[in-house]
């Protein structure tokens, strides 16, 4: 039996439930549910509760699909899909009792009833829908999806619009719906990464006949609650609210939140058949923390390239533009507009420099590569007083993944996929939360 053999044979002995994985990237989900690839297991790693059966990645516009073509090395089951979702027939999605996704936070206004599509505005906003088609359809039991957090409260103009559309038409989907803004670092990860995740959970109408305490569901008894705990600062209507999202989804999109200053959505919440609950919650974890200096490499073994020339670091007391302390230091001057010609005061916060290893790191985002000096790209002091920016390699780390597991691409495009990458160890723990349910379910009813 071949090694690719005695893989898939042993990890179809483990999974609770079939899994299919939207908007992949590099495999970030995967990782969470599945566990390390055996070829990269340490001794004593096990595998994940979960199997992954199909997966779709694809980006537009661009000829090499590093992203997919990194997951297809990594995980040898030919079972990822490279070709726009828009594309894919429901016919050929498994049958699955998760689906995950890290989705685009664009637009995801209707200007129609769903049933004219061309009514649906916004150019990837539109995978939302391809989302929602995919669980009209195949009806799974738990969905896991991740965004950054400003979902919910865009668009600007109409605060909290495009969660509540999320919301409203999972909910008419038959799925209680449960969110909460997580920071990776409050629960001993080493990078402060906040992303909102969004879990459905499908019932049926004789769910909650007893009486459903929404409040109580956010930290209690919810698969976030048990997955990553949380408390509430206090109760008062300041943070707590409890309110009914009405209409068709075109009217949600035409009404919901015009002319509000701020979202009704906190950073905490549940809906249950349209009626929604949102709390304002604090992470509850007492447990080890993880610092930048726990990802770092060695010094001898960090490449040339990485280490910042001194006459682009910029002078303390009065940096040239272009430099990496005047882009990181914050700063007061005098702009002249190029289009009009008008001066102006510009300003701009500083940014730590170098950034401290002994607290869990900045966000990655996704220009972390090159060597260009730049305000957002981490920058650490060596041993020996000089200064370097972080590897591919930390980066992984920073997100969970196995040392090495972007290798074959340029390190600008490794720290491009990192920047788009979620922190795997929080999908592990969401992960193992509805394994358990979906057990007790299936021990629950017999031959489900």
């Amino acid at each position: 039996m071949t090694a690719r053999a005695k893989r898939a044979s042993k990890a179809a002995q483990l999974p609770v439930g079939d899994v299919v994985e939207l908007f992949a990237g590099v495999g970030g989900f995967r990782l969470g549910l599945e566990g390390k690839p055996e070829f990269w297991r340490a001794p004593g790693d096990e595998p994940g509760q979960w199997r992954v059966t199909w997966s779709n990645q694809w980006e537009p516009s661009t000829k090499t699909q590093h992203a997919f073509d990194c997951y297809a090395e990594r995980f040898e089951d030919g079972t990822h899909c490279n070709e726009d979702i828009a594309q894919v027939s429901v016919d050929d999605i498994p049958e699955h009792q998760l689906l995950v996704g890290g989705f685009p936070c664009q637009d995801y206004s209707v200007a129609k009833p769903l049933n004219q599509a061309h009514g649906i505005q916004g150019r990837k906003g539109v995978l939302w829908w391809e989302i929602h088609r995919i669980l009209e359809a195949k009806q799974p039991q738990f969905v896991m999806l991740e965004n950054v957090d400003r979902l919910l409260k865009s668009p600007g103009s109409q605060r909290g619009r495009d969660f509540a559309i999320i919301l409203a038409t999972m909910s008419d989907l038959g799925y209680l719906v449960e969110w909460r803004v997580i920071n990776a670092a409050e629960y001993g990860l080493p990078q402060r990464r906040r992303r909102v995740f969004i879990i459905g959970r499908k019932v049926d109408k004789a769910f909650a006949s007893a009486g459903f305490d929404g409040f109580d569901w956010i930290t209690s008894q919810g698969v976030l609650a048990r997955a990553v705990p949380c408390t509430s600062p206090n109760g008062t209507a300041e943070h707590e609210r409890d309110f009914v999202i009405e209409g068709e989804p075109h009217e949600v999109s035409e009404h919901f939140g015009a002319g509000r200053k701020l979202s009704q959505f906190l950073n905490a919440g549940v809906m249950l058949r349209r009626e929604v609950w949102t709390r304002k919650v604090v992470a509850d974890y007492d447990g080890p923390l993880s610092l930048l200096s726990s990802v770092l490499l060695p010094e001898s073994e960090v490449p040339d390239e990485y280490f910042i020339a001194p006459e682009r670091l910029g002078d303390i007391d009065s940096p040239k533009p272009g430099t990496w302390r005047y882009l990181k230091f914050s700063k007061s001057e005098q702009r002249t507009h190029k289009g009009s010609g008008t001066t102006y005061l510009y300003t701009e916060g500083g940014l730590p420099f170098p950034d401290p290893i002994d607290r869990a790191a900045r966000t990655i985002l996704t220009g972390e590569g090159g060597t260009a000096p730049s305000r957002f790209k981490h920058a650490i002091a060596t041993s020996d007083g000089r200064f370097r920016r972080l590897t591919p390699v930390e980066l992984e780390r920073l997100n969970g993944f196995p040392d090495n597991w972007t290798e074959g691409m340029s390190d600008g495009k490794r720290a491009f996929c990192m920047g788009n990458a979620l922190v795997v160890g929080v999908v592990e723990r969401i992960g193992r939360v509805l394994a358990d349910d979906l057990t007790a379910m299936k021990a629950a009813v017999p031959g489900k």
